[in-house]
């Protein structure tokens, strides 16, 4: 169960067809992009940045400007597995009220480039690997210190990034992380139910017959449905030549990158930042089976309701084990979420804590 908060779900349109190797690199000594400019508003650059030159690798980077002088922190957000920058694109703007805000694509989703691991299974995907893209990004840009704001697995490239450049981390938010993707989540010796109905659907054929199909199978399987998520969705897919549409992912880059993320132990021992854990806990059948048609048989209704028991459980343990290895007492416990879109049902609550913190 844990293991699966590490997935946005996007990665199941893979069955859709295949996919591309993204685009072109383009360095960042240029860095050119496209700004957008409202009146007393933050402004964002769409920019791409090289971080590797064998293989070439360059990252999907949207660099977000407050209005007037920044009083706050250099923020710099990571989506979860699957996600790209785009899914950050309403959080973004209203963290840049008062500080820069980058947002990045990890290597292998969104716009970003998607090198075929060739060597290992994993090459090229090694969480250390996009710890060193990471500090390149922050390199190019020029940006010393930063909070690092990571949802999901990227919790993963939080911890190793504090722990390898003390240095250059001003603070941390794990928004919905696991304390370790390697580690079996406690549920108290009570297993979850096997019902086909729980499961997360995959999508038929007909899903990625066009870009709106697509949307609306991922509008079926989710809690709400937002700009941000639709973005995050349009920048992962290709559209072909008739309309239908694919991951943009190749599926060894996706395999790859699952398996090194939950394949890596973090070390929180070197970690010295203040950080802030948000948590997100479902408290219904909406937020943890979004997709479950109404009215459900005993059974379903059943297996659900011991289901949802077991999961909360196991995160607010999960949670406990997270806070207390940071040493932190900044914590930020939501009900009635959904892992995937917490951060903009609750945007407001999740906004305030990360400007209530006082960074190093």
């Amino acid at each position: 169960m844990l293991h699966a908060i590490g997935l946005t779900g996007l990665a199941s349109l893979a069955a859709c067809g295949g996919g591309g190797h993204g685009h072109g690199g383009v360095g960042v000594g240029g860095v050119g992009g496209v700004g957008t400019v409202g009146n007393g508003k933050p402004t964002v650059i769409d920019r791409r940045v090289k971080v590797s030159a064998t293989p070439e690798v360059s990252l999907q980077v949207r660099d977000w400007q407050p209005p007037g002088n920044s009083t706050g922190p250099v923020i710099v957000l990571l989506a979860g597995l699957g996600g790209n920058a785009r899914y950050f694109d309403s959080l973004a703007p209203a963290l840049a009220a008062r500080s820069r805000v980058i947002a990045i694509s990890r290597r292998g989703y969104g716009l970003s480039d998607k090198p075929i691991p060739v060597k290992t299974a994993t090459q090229y995907y090694e969480v250390d690997t996009l710890v060193a893209d990471l500090k390149a990004v922050l390199d190019a840009l020029g940006v010393q210190r930063a909070v690092l704001v990571g949802h999901s697995i990227a919790g993963n490239e939080l911890t190793r990034f504090a722990g390898l450049h003390p240095e250059r981390t001003q603070g941390l938010v794990y928004l919905d992380t696991t304390f370790d993707y390697t580690a079996d989540g406690d549920s108290g010796g009570e297993d979850t139910p096997k019902n086909a109905l729980l499961e997360e659907p995959d999508p038929k054929p007909e899903d990625g017959r066009s870009l709106q199909a697509a949307i609306a199978f991922f509008r079926r399987k989710s809690k709400n449905w937002w700009p941000a998520m639709e973005a995050n969705l349009r920048d992962s897919l290709d559209i072909h030549a008739d309309g239908s549409v694919s991951i943009k992912t190749p599926k060894e880059v996706s395999e790859a990158m699952e398996t090194a993320g939950h394949f890596f132990s973090p070390d929180y021992e070197p970690v010295r930042a203040p950080s802030l854990v948000v948590t997100a806990l479902p408290s219904d059948n909406r937020d943890m089976f979004p997709w479950l048609e109404l009215p459900l048989d005993a059974k379903t209704q059943k297996d659900a309701a011991v289901y949802l028991r077991v999961f909360r459980r196991a995160r607010i343990a999960d949670s406990n084990r997270l806070v207390s290895a940071l040493n932190t007492p900044n914590r930020l416990t939501l009900d009635n979420c959904n892992h995937t879109d917490f951060i903009m049902e609750r945007e407001a609550e999740v906004l305030r804590a990360i400007q209530f913190m006082t960074w190093a």
